[in-house]
């Protein structure tokens, strides 16, 4: 009786809800009951001023503030009709909903489109002449046809990106580079095609169609998956008329400047023929994810070759977390120290995988490159504290610090790189040997708003002391952190705390010591948190849905593997509760028992809810090519 009538409330607020947006005698209705309030007594010339000094930060904030009032309403359009850039891909909206969403706006510039669930009809209603900046995310229902006339309806394009899934025909993708449609943009600098989990056999030939279709304007290009071997051989192609006289870069190669590549494997060959060919370039990531090990595999040669790139700036060489046993094992500690005395303008750097460089080799790295503000090393079981010893007595500029399962970096280490003040993120997940000591001095990062202490040893006293500090920490990740308890959590978020009034994303999977109590806290304290991670915590029940629906600030809400919820938790996704909800994760849990007549339901109350039945983390960036709607 007590779930029937909750769920009559649920339906009486939500018809209330639709009565206040509806036909002309509601609206009249509506305006009589409001006209007495202050908001319709403000001039709209003064609400108009005061949109254009606020900059809101998201479509949604806009949208719920034209629910306010009709006053409200009609400066909310009048600010969206001024809107020349939009950002979607929050939002996995259908075609009707979009085609509603897009009228509100002008002449479009910039946009960024999750298109999983739209049809080229609505994609085509915006594109033109106009159009400068075009991001097209989870491309599963476009068709080839409209993709492959993008830069003839487009001409003026600066920017385009491309997202696609395995399921795409190979026939479509050669189609959609040889049609000659990208040497229509002879503006265009920016050149991103993701295939989703493409094998490199299968689209790597995607590499010479595209490089043959780049304008003369080209400056970045990312390609994944791309063929180590076919852009050597294309490189080289145009490098050299024969194999005895030398002739000038190709015509791109002097304007490009990033290249970002995911390949089968990165060789010596491979930087050699970049280095070569890629005068101009100021930034270089590749990624590989090699089936075998082989014999050309990177080593120090590889490495010295990118001295040769006197205007690298950013460098990025990492190896699948996939293919830990195939890591890097021929570059050494001296291609480090021949890259840091040959690139010492360096200012970015991630390395991943390299298993035989040690102490010396990384601190060569940060103790040559004196502008270094990123700093990222991924699966290094040599990096030790001592690459770190004596690190507060020289000045430092770095921003970012990522030491990505780098077991054997302690808290002594994380003490040293805290001292550097300009500190904004320090990802330490994967360190286990990473404890409570050097909490007390993270504390203290007033500038720090990312903090990952995924899987490491802290305990309920250093999230007491976390709490106590001065961070302003936006994004939390304790995900794996199994000796921190509900006791931890109450203490990171006590009553003095600055983290409650800043966490925006909060990251708690994988913690068998989280219960309700956790969540009911996080939910009356975290004021601005929109983001929240739960998966795998197996005491979270539906008291905690309960706190958390009825608070109405959480967007993005993964339950993933939550065993304990019941299929009574369903009835808190109904309006008006969990305001402003785009994502929840669901899987493994009894709210994937609910029939179709229960999720048609409330899609369709909340037509840009994604309500993710699988395991995909948030927002299903990885998994959505799986996904069927």
């Amino acid at each position: 009786m007590e779930d029937k009538e909750t769920g009559r409330r649920a339906k009486r607020s939500v018809m209330a809800h639709k009565k206040s947006s509806g036909d002309t005698d509601t609206d009249t209705t509506s305006a009589s009951v409001a006209g007495d309030s202050l908001l319709e007594k403000i001039p709209e010339s003064i609400l108009n001023e005061i949109f254009l000094m606020l900059e809101p930060e998201t479509l949604t904030t806009l949208c719920s503030l034209a629910c306010v009032s009709r006053t409200l309403q009609s400066t909310v359009n009048k600010a969206l009709s001024s809107f020349s850039s939009v950002d979607l891909s929050a939002f996995s909206l259908d075609s009707q909903t979009f085609d509603e969403v897009i009228r509100s706006f002008g002449k479009l510039k910039k946009i960024t489109l999750d298109c999983l669930r739209l049809n080229d009809s609505s994609i085509r209603s915006f594109l033109g002449p106009d159009i400068e900046e075009l991001v097209l995310l989870k491309c599963s229902s476009v068709s080839y046809r409209l993709l492959s006339s993008i830069g003839n309806i487009c001409p003026n394009l600066r920017v385009l990106t491309l997202e696609f899934s395995v399921s795409v025909h190979k026939s479509a993708l050669f189609d959609l580079v040889r049609q000659g449609s990208l040497l229509s943009c002879q503006r265009l600098e920016s050149l991103r095609i993701k295939i989703r989990g493409g094998d490199f056999n299968d689209y790597g030939f995607l590499l010479l169609g595209i490089y043959h279709e780049l304008p003369h304007t080209i400056k970045l290009l990312k390609l994944q998956p791309a063929s180590a071997l076919e852009t050597i051989v294309f490189l080289k192609t145009f490098t050299y008329a024969n194999s005895l006289v030398p002739l000038a870069p190709m015509t791109f190669g002097q304007t490009l400047t990033h290249i970002s590549l995911v390949i089968d494997i990165i060789t010596d060959t491979l930087l050699h023929t970049i280095a070569h060919c890629l005068p101009q370039l100021v930034e270089l990531d590749l990624k590989d994810n090699p089936t075998s090990l082989r014999v050309e595999d990177l080593s120090n040669l590889g490495i010295q070759s990118l001295v040769n790139c006197k205007h690298l700036t950013s460098l990025s060489l990492v190896r699948s977390r996939q293919c830990i046993a195939s890591l890097f094992k021929r570059t050494t500690d001296m291609g480090m120290f021949l890259l840091s005395e040959g690139c010492n303008r360096l200012d970015s750097v991630r390395f991943g995988g390299f298993s035989k460089v040690s102490d010396a080799g990384f601190a060569s790295i940060l103790n040559s490159c004196s502008s270094l503000n990123k700093f990222e090393i991924q699966n290094a079981f040599l990096l030790t504290d001592l690459a770190f010893q004596d690190f507060s007595k020289f000045p430092r500029s770095l921003v970012e610090v990522k030491l990505v399962s780098c077991n054997s970096v302690t808290s002594e280490a994380v003490s040293e790189l805290a001292t550097c003040s300009s500190l904004e993120v320090l990802d330490l997940f994967g360190c286990k040997s990473v404890a409570d000591s050097c909490l007390h001095n993270i504390s203290r990062l007033t500038l720090l708003t990312t903090l990952n202490l995924g899987c490491a040893d802290v305990t309920d006293v250093g999230m007491a002391v976390l709490g106590k500090g001065n961070t302003q920490i936006s994004c939390l990740s304790l995900r794996g952190c199994r000796r921190v308890s509900d006791e931890g959590i109450i203490s990171l978020l006590g009553s003095e705390s600055k983290i409650r009034k800043t966490l925006s994303s909060l990251d708690l999977g994988h913690m068998q010591g989280v219960t309700d109590n956790s969540i009911t806290t996080i939910a009356d304290a975290c004021v601005g948190l929109t983001e929240l991670t739960i998966r795998n915590c197996y005491h979270v029940t539906d008291a905690s849905v309960m706190a958390l629906a009825f608070k109405g600030r959480v967007r993005r809400l993964d339950l993933y593997n939550c065993t304990a919820l019941s299929g009574k938790s369903f009835q808190f996704l109904k309006k008006p509760l969990f305001r402003g909800l785009q994502w929840i994760g669901i899987g493994g849990t009894r709210l994937n028992r609910v029939g179709d007549d229960g999720f048609d339901e409330i899609c369709g109350e909340r037509q840009w809810l994604t309500i993710c039945k699988d395991g995909c983390e948030v927002g299903c960036h990885d998994g959505w090519q799986f996904h069927e709607f």
